[in-house]
């Protein structure tokens, strides 16, 4: 692409806010039937979205275990990611949607009705499956989107783009309203962020830098997490069974990923019989384990952590750990060093887990199970566009009802004020 980037990015714009008009008002039928015909052409074409991005992987041999494993497609991902865009289609629409109703003493009836937000900018790394997440939650919710994906995925994500517009076609809605931002560019990016006439809102998913970035250049609303420091505190009432099979699970089940735990902490009352076996465990998984002093008496294969590591989203195959003298240094610890994404208690202690949930502060906290759950798909949610630890407007793994927005319809009989 050689497009001047003040211009490219004002023609895509414009192309998405022209897109965003009949799809905002767009049956739900039509809406589903796109979906139905992207999943289609998903498996129809799955020889054709592999090659592409067996393409990308052999460009990009530097990538660490864990950001290859996020760029990689296989069959069983694509299935799943087709499922995925079938279970979109079965959830509701939240465009038209009454959310409340109430009638005044002088007649009027007061609607609070759900409405599409307009066009979504969304700038991802990696991770090529979350262009048909994204897409699928913000055509459903009746939006045009702006995809900006990693250059390390730039072929995965023009063909899973391309098909999603051949279906936009076929079932009649505008093919605009799903665009790839392709001119590779970094000043394209700046340029759309100074579009708050024509973009609404911007989402941007990745590492801490390019979210700091956009939100700092942004001039429309960010959703957004900058760090998921995810912890899992093991209390003195644990069942020692149950916090090895969660424990293990929320760091190695996919590492890479935002919702995997970082940071281990556990009660010091247990922790000389129950550290030494959660660390065996979690060293046979092959995670490097970096831990303060007690820890480094109990594990000696444990590194020395440093302040950093306690603070740490490392994405990777790396944990933290920390023996904590109970509950209110576990809550204390959180405070300090978490990032108000994910963060887990395991205990039998009703009393425990009620403060824990209570004072810990972030967007989602799970009890005695992994921190992996902190997902559209696994809460019900359908597909996500991502988790936000913001607190306005929306919190949380963000599906269709946080890409929508809602209008008061207010219906009258000749009422005027007095």
């Amino acid at each position: 692409m050689t497009a001047e980037p003040a211009r490219y990015a004002v023609s895509l714009a414009r192309q998405a806010r022209a897109a965003a008009g009949p799809l905002a008002t767009a049956p739900t039928a039509a809406k589903n039937a796109w979906l139905l015909r992207a999943a289609d052409l998903l498996r129809q074409r799955q020889a054709e979205v592999l090659a592409a991005n067996a393409e990308d992987l052999a460009d990009n041999p530097e990538l660490t275990g864990a950001l290859r494993d996020r760029l990689t497609l296989t069959p069983a991902r694509l299935d799943a990611a087709a499922e995925g865009l079938r279970q979109v289609a079965d959830l509701p629409d939240p465009v038209g949607e009454i959310r409340e109703r109430r009638v005044r003493p002088n007649g009027l009836e007061v609607r609070k009705v759900g409405v599409a937000l307009g066009v979504l900018l969304f700038i991802y790394e990696s991770r090529p499956n979350v262009t048909l997440d994204a897409a699928a939650l913000s055509v459903k919710a009746g939006n045009a989107i702006l995809l900006r994906g990693g250059r390390e995925a730039r072929r995965s994500n023009a063909a899973l783009a391309g098909l999603l517009r051949v279906a936009l076609g076929e079932v009649g809605l505008p093919g605009d309203a799903v665009q790839l931002v392709e001119n590779p560019d970094r000043a394209v990016v700046g340029e759309l962020l100074r579009l708050s006439d024509l973009i609404d809102l911007v989402i941007p998913r990745g590492g801490e830098g390019l979210i700091r970035r956009v939100a700092a250049e942004a001039t429309m609303p960010v959703l957004k997490h900058y760090q998921g420091n995810c912890h899992v505190y093991v209390h003195a009432s644990a069942d020692p069974d149950m916090a090895e099979r969660i424990v293990v699970n929320a760091k190695t089940q996919r590492p890479g990923v935002c919702n995997a735990a970082e940071s281990l902490l556990v009660d010091a009352a247990v922790a000389p019989a129950l550290l030494p076996r959660l660390a065996r465990a979690l060293l046979e998984k092959g995670v490097e384990l970096r831990g303060c002093p007690v820890t480094l008496g109990l594990v000696p294969a444990a590194r020395p952590a440093t302040e950093d590591d306690f603070a740490a989203e490392y994405l990777d195959l790396v944990m933290s750990v920390k023996v904590v003298a109970g509950l209110d240094e576990a809550i204390g610890h959180i405070a300090r060093y978490g990032s108000r994404h994910t963060d887990a208690i395991v205990a039998r202690d009703a009393a425990a887990t009620a403060r824990f949930i209570a004072e810990v502060d972030s967007s989602a906290v799970v009890v005695n199970a992994s921190t992996r759950f902190n997902d559209g798909f696994e809460l019900g949610l359908g597909a996500e566009i991502g988790i936000s630890t913001d607190k306005f407007h929306a919190r949380g793994p963000c599906g269709l009802l946080e890409l929508t927005s809602y209008k008061y319809v207010v219906h009258g009989d000749g009422q005027v004020r007095g």
